[in-house]
């Protein structure tokens, strides 16, 4: 698989099985985010880790927006199950993980759009309250993800290569800053991508 503007690689994130927990704990990092499948006439997006390699990837084989879509390891393990619930107005995503051995836990999170018809969407963890929230959803290129508290925790736009030259708008940079759950802030990211109908 070829590389993506490899840089140092970064070291190995810790893990644990708490569903409010951070489970990927570790300094800011960048990810690329290329909207599109690995597999030919397929939908989904191609996530690359800061090495240029292929860290994760969403591969949806029915139409885009699917109810049912899988996010996965660069070698095909799924880690995210993300499924559309209701309809319209009252359309919401929730998110179950899996881990080792293949047992999917029960809901994770879940992601609704700010009912006023603005531009934001509400991210609630199941069995804690903790809550984010996602300002600008509705673009396909330029959004944050914020805790609680208002502190930005995660932020995409447009990628830029070395010498500034903006890339296409499904070719996206992802940063995602220290103490936050790396996978959660991922899964939002395809969330968002399902939202705009990107995958």
């Amino acid at each position: 698989m070829a590389k993506i503007q490899p840089l140092p690689a970064s070291s190995s994130p810790p893990s644990s099985t708490d569903d409010c927990q951070s489970l990927q704990l570790r300094g800011e990092q960048v990810y690329t985010v290329w909207m599109k499948s690995l597999v030919f006439s397929g939908n989904g997006c191609t996530v690359y880790g800061a090495d240029g390699r292929v860290a994760f990837r969403v591969d949806n084989y029915g139409c885009r927006g699917g109810r049912d879509v899988f996010f996965m390891d660069g070698a095909g393990k799924t880690l995210i199950r993300i499924q559309r619930k209701s309809f319209g107005m009252f359309r919401r995503w929730e998110a179950c993980r899996y881990f080792a051995g293949g047992e999917e836990t029960r809901p994770w999170f879940r992601v609704q759009k700010a009912r006023s018809g603005g531009a934001g969407a509400a991210v609630t963890m199941n069995g804690c309250g903790r809550t984010y929230s996602i300002d600008g959803c509705s673009s396909k290129s330029e959004y944050k993800i914020s805790g609680a508290g208002g502190e930005v925790v995660a932020a995409i736009g447009r990628k830029q290569t070395a010498s500034g030259v903006v890339l296409g708008e499904d070719v996206l940079t992802l940063t995602v800053g220290p103490e936050v759950d790396h996978l959660l802030v991922l899964g939002m990211v395809v969330v968002c991508g399902l939202m705009n109908r990107c995958m």
